[in-house]
């Protein structure tokens, strides 16, 4: 019985001591859980035990001796940064010294440099200046199309904030000196041209100066963003266009007519933007048209009536000097009827040949007051063109006021182009009408004069 109350006392210690002892590794628990299965007797469950607590105060001092060796590594590397950190502090310190004096240095530097250069400084400064205002200058020159990146060599010197040197002031010097040159000569030279579509060809082109380029016949624009020369967007009238040929056909040393640009093509790009007549006469509208029509009718009236009755009178004239009647014209035919009835009495006569005169005058008179219509019409349409031009315009401003003159620009052509088409079809027609009835007058004139002789020779036979 009391070996039994051993055992069960014994099992409970084991137990107390398993539930104190869980949170070891689970190797040694198990293996003195194996060697309380093997022990008999108390002393080999103690001896078991106590070997069990020596190996787990072993690996507990392990676990701790491994602990403070990882603090100490801790510790030695934080010592050794901080020696780092105070060692970076002190370099930066002595840099900071070292800075502080060279800025020192400099200053004293500057100062010396400022009072020995004296007026140099102020001459390289306007050096400067001139390399920075002559490179402006050559980047929009048209001489800069035959001779390219002149102005490399003066942006170094208008951007360079040492001292230029001699090479780079005569390099300044050189570049004004063949501005100036250039810009007295005409010469040809092989160049790239851009296109409307921008595609690029080899032409020869004339320059005059930095004034007017020319290629091909046509006129050509410096584009000095891409420091080349390209076509215009429209050439200018043919007046300008057969300048441009006579320079190109011109010989060496011969002197010709030619255009130049002294606004760097600021007039020659206002001059290709001006209309030409066609241009101008569609800006009359439908009126311009009417009058346009009406003028040429009348023009064509007009030299009809002159040429006839410059013939009937040269024919007139003829019969005058001639013996013999004809029916070629109206003197002849009147002479006729005075041949008919030239035995009648002076009263017969006179109304005989009076009515051949009436006869022959229709004759002489067809289409002159057409004419005179004509040009009494086509001012009238000129003023209806200018008040619907200004009806157009007035609309336009109480649309969209009169911020942007170019809304109105549309009505106000419109009214002035009608009113110069009218003008200018009613001047040439008057005058044509005035030249017109002028010789059927004197047709008319020498018509009466010889009836009027023939009626006096009958009354005096």
């Amino acid at each position: 019985m009391k070996k039994t109350l051993k055992i069960f006392g014994l099992s409970v210690c084991m137990a107390v001591a398993g539930t104190l002892l869980g949170n070891l590794p689970a190797s040694p628990v198990k293996s003195e859980a194996q060697a309380q299965a093997k022990a008999t007797t108390l002393d080999q469950l103690l001896n078991q035990v106590r070997q069990g607590r020596r190996q787990d105060n072993a690996v507990n001092q392990k676990r701790i001796n491994d602990f403070r060796n990882a603090r100490n590594r801790q510790a030695g590397l934080l010592r050794q940064a901080e020696a780092d950190v105070a060692r970076e502090e002190q370099i930066s310190e002595q840099l900071e010294g070292v800075f502080n004096a060279n800025d020192l240095v400099l200053g004293e530097l500057e100062i010396q440099l400022a009072e020995r250069l004296g007026a140099f400084g102020e001459l390289f400064g306007v050096a400067r200046q001139v390399a920075g205002d002559t490179r402006g200058q050559l980047d929009n020159s048209l001489v800069s199309a035959q001779f390219a990146n002149r102005s490399v060599v003066l942006n170094a010197i208008a951007t360079d904030k040492e001292l230029p040197t001699m090479d780079q002031l005569r390099q300044l010097w050189y570049m004004l000196q063949l501005e100036m040159t250039e810009q007295g000569k005409v010469v040809t030279f092989a160049s790239r041209v851009v296109d409307q579509e921008g595609n690029p060809r080899e032409e020869s082109v004339t320059r005059i100066g930095p004034f007017t380029a020319i290629a091909n016949g046509r006129y050509l624009n410096f584009d000095s963003e891409i420091q080349e020369l390209a076509d215009l967007s429209r050439q200018p009238a043919g007046s300008w266009l057969s300048a441009a040929d006579r320079l190109e056909d011109a010989d060496e040393g011969e002197i010709v007519r030619a255009a130049i640009d002294p606004s760097s093509g600021a007039i020659l790009s206002l001059l290709v933007q001006t209309p030409s007549l066609m241009e101008r006469v569609k800006q009359g509208g439908i009126v311009g048209y009417v009058v346009i029509a009406l003028a040429g009718i009348g023009l064509l009236i007009g030299f009809e009536r002159i040429f006839t009755l410059s013939a009937t009178a040269s024919a007139v004239r003829r019969q005058v000097r001639s013996k013999k009647a004809g029916k070629g014209n109206p003197l002849g035919r009147i002479l006729l009827a005075y041949e008919e009835n030239q035995h009648a009495g002076v009263e017969t006569i006179e109304l005989k040949l009076d009515e051949a005169i009436l006869r022959e005058t229709p004759k002489l008179e067809r289409g002159l007051n057409t004419l005179k219509v004509l040009a009494g019409v086509a001012p009238l349409l000129g003023l209806l063109g200018t008040v619907t031009g200004m009806i157009v315009t007035f609309q336009a401003i109480t649309l969209f006021g009169t911020g942007d003159p170019k809304l109105m620009a549309g009505g106000i052509s419109q009214a002035l182009v009608t009113t110069v088409l009218g003008l200018v079809a009613a001047i040439p027609l008057l005058l044509l009408h005035s030249m017109a009835s002028g010789r059927a007058r004197t047709v008319q004139q020498i018509l009466e004069e010889q009836s009027a002789g023939l009626v006096a020779s009958q009354a005096e036979g």
